[in-house]
């Protein structure tokens, strides 16, 4: 499904196994990371709320000013806040054909996460 993640997870439960979130940046400039914060942990919420037990659930950021540890602690705290127990089974980053440019950090702005949601 292609679609307004907002608009479909306040409609659906989910019967899938697989969900991969990878929603456009959130935080374009630095200044938006308060906003950013607060929109991927709703989205984490609404998502941790309709999907059964037993999901793989692939989520991502492609925001540089988001750092992978601020992404990681607001979807646990979402998985919290919906008495969800989610289990971290790989990281991902950039693959080896998006070298990273050491002076443009920006470069490195993907992250993601693959989770198992009980």
């Amino acid at each position: 499904v292609r679609t307004d993640a907002f608009k479909f997870l306040h409609q659906e439960n989910l019967s899938y196994d697989l969900i991969i979130c990878d929603p456009p940046s959130f935080a374009r400039r630095k200044s938006d990371l308060p906003g950013a914060y607060r929109g991927l942990k709703q989205l984490h919420r609404l998502l941790f709320r309709r999907v059964p037990a037993e999901s793989l659930v692939m989520t991502f950021s492609c925001s540089y000013y988001l750092s992978g540890s601020a992404f990681q602690k607001l979807i646990f705290q979402a998985a919290q806040q919906e008495a969800r127990l989610v289990r971290l089974l790989q990281r991902h980053r950039l693959a080896f054909d998006h070298p990273l440019n050491i002076f443009h950090p920006e470069s490195e702005y993907l992250k993601g996460f693959l989770l198992v949601v009980d």
